[in-house]
């Protein structure tokens, strides 16, 4: 038989419990403008401040080249598929010293796809291979030299 004062758990909450705001939530409302906004993402960020614009040659010009983060890249196309490595090499190394050169290759065939990354320590090395190299021929093909890396078009995402 149970009896009358046995201690009974409230399981339901009170009214002024369920409805108690906590600092957090009191700090939120407060720097929304719209409290009924819908905010989807990381950190809840604003257009305004979601792109951010960051120049390393002074030019925020379209087509301007941009730097790397380890040097000036250029790419250049039209490159036979059976040249070597130091083909390439040998013609880029006219224009500057080369910091780092990637030919990449067609893994079914081992020939190369047609074109080359190559690295600059300085714009100026690279602004010469760039615009003496385009037109140059490399074992009977005419070289098409351009930036790897430019500043293009700002985009304006709409969701």
């Amino acid at each position: 038989m149970a009896a009358a004062n046995e201690d009974v758990l409230d399981i339901e909450a009170s009214a002024e419990d369920r409805f108690e705001e906590t600092m957090d939530d009191a700090e939120d409302t407060a720097n929304n403008t719209n409290p009924n906004a819908k905010r989807k993402g990381r950190g809840f960020k604003s257009q305004s401040n979601s792109h951010y614009t960051l120049s390393a040659t002074g030019d925020a010009s379209p087509d301007a080249p941009q730097r790397s983060v380890e040097g000036w890249i250029v790419i250049a196309r039209n490159i036979h598929e059976e040249a070597a490595e130091e083909d390439v090499l040998d013609k880029f190394s006219e224009y500057g010293d080369v910091r780092n050169l990637h030919l990449n290759l067609d893994r079914r065939t081992g020939y190369v796809k047609g074109y080359a990354l190559i690295e600059y320590d300085s714009k100026e090395e690279a602004l010469a291979a760039v615009e003496k190299g385009s037109g140059e021929d490399l074992l009977g093909q005419t070289l098409s030299v351009d930036w790897a890396f430019v500043h293009g078009k700002k985009s304006i995402h709409k969701r």
